[in-house]
């Protein structure tokens, strides 16, 4: 299966930028066209509401609804974003359908696995392959303590643990419902960030003839 669409999931602090901005140097030298996109398509303000709340940690009033909200988001982003995208070449999503899942479990205590095939339905939002950064809590919550951002919602030590649990089942629960694999690996130390980089970079290779590259 050719990679057109790799996303790179897992907490805050797991290493999900660090390893985007390595592909994407390694690519562009390699004369290897990738593209980069957000989690979300923000076209639809109803959604964008939701997901908004979600984001600062604000449930919405129905589970049922905010599950519908996201979900439209995610086919709009199909729709306007990924399939044009995915058309000019290989795309690496920085966070995708695993986290906002996760998002929606742990604020609305649903089972994650519910959520995964709720929004694995949006078949040309599929990954080919999903990438999950397992590094531990402690170590995320480490580095974050380094960055001069303000903390948000899912930084905190019980969240992050909760979310790093709930991002485990819903790896399973995506390849069961999609058949497409999900690659777990961390990335606490710069040994763990070569290797993620270079078995991507593989992927990604295979994905583009070497006649196409720039």
């Amino acid at each position: 299966m050719s990679l057109v669409l790799l996303a790179l999931e897992g907490i805050a602090g797991a290493g999900k930028s660090t390893l985007r901005d390595r592909l994407l140097a390694s690519a562009a030298a390699e004369g290897i066209q990738v593209g980069h996109i957000g989690q979300f398509s923000w076209l639809s303000l109803e959604s964008t509401r939701t997901i908004i709340g979600l984001r600062a940690g604000r449930p919405a009033q129905d589970s049922d609804r905010a599950v519908a909200a996201v979900r439209r988001d995610l086919e709009l982003h199909a729709r306007h974003n990924l399939v044009p995208a995915r058309s000019v070449g290989p795309l690496i999503a920085d966070r995708l359908t695993l986290s906002t899942a996760c998002l929606l479990a742990v604020l609305h205590d649903r089972p994650v696995a519910d959520c995964v095939r709720e929004l694995a339905e949006v078949r040309a939002a599929r990954a080919e392959l999903t990438v999950l950064l397992t590094t531990p809590p402690e170590l995320c919550r480490a580095r974050l303590s380094r960055r001069s951002t303000p903390r948000r919602f899912g930084e905190d030590r019980p969240t992050a643990a909760r979310l790093a649990e709930l991002y485990e089942v819903a790896a399973t629960s995506w390849s069961e419902a999609t058949g497409l694999p999900v690659l777990r690996h961390s990335c606490a130390t710069e040994s763990d960030l070569d290797l993620l980089a270079a078995a991507c970079m593989d992927r990604l290779r295979a994905a583009v003839p070497q006649a196409t590259r720039t």
